[in-house]
């Protein structure tokens, strides 16, 4: 997994006007410009928030991706939710969980 190149195309994604654009325009030919895994690929062209959130993508670059594609807050906390459901527990990143989905979390 290339969490630090999919982590540095959605933060320059994030900050460059052009770059948006061009995403809006050709997202396919932004995504071919980064070093990225086909999941990677695949779940930045869906879009697939759930997945991207446990390959590990933080929350905060997640978050203005999600605003990008017309994806309501709501929306967006749902979609990690049903992701870690899915996909299975956060793989990579400061989201990484310690414990399996089933394990109770004390407090």
């Amino acid at each position: 997994m290339s969490l630090y190149q999919l982590s540095k195309m959605l933060f320059n994604l994030n900050r460059d006007d052009a770059l948006k654009a061009r995403f809006k325009a050709d997202p396919q030919g932004v995504v071919a410009d980064y070093d990225l895994t086909e999941e990677e690929r695949g779940a930045l062209l869906t879009p697939d928030i759930g997945l991207l959130y446990v390959l590990g993508v933080n929350g905060q670059i997640l978050m203005h991706f999600a605003a990008l594609c017309g994806i309501e807050w709501s929306d967006y906390l749902q979609r990690m939710r049903d992701g870690v459901k899915e996909h299975g527990p956060v793989r990579a990143g400061i989201y990484a969980m310690t414990t399996s989905p089933d394990e109770k979390v004390a407090g």
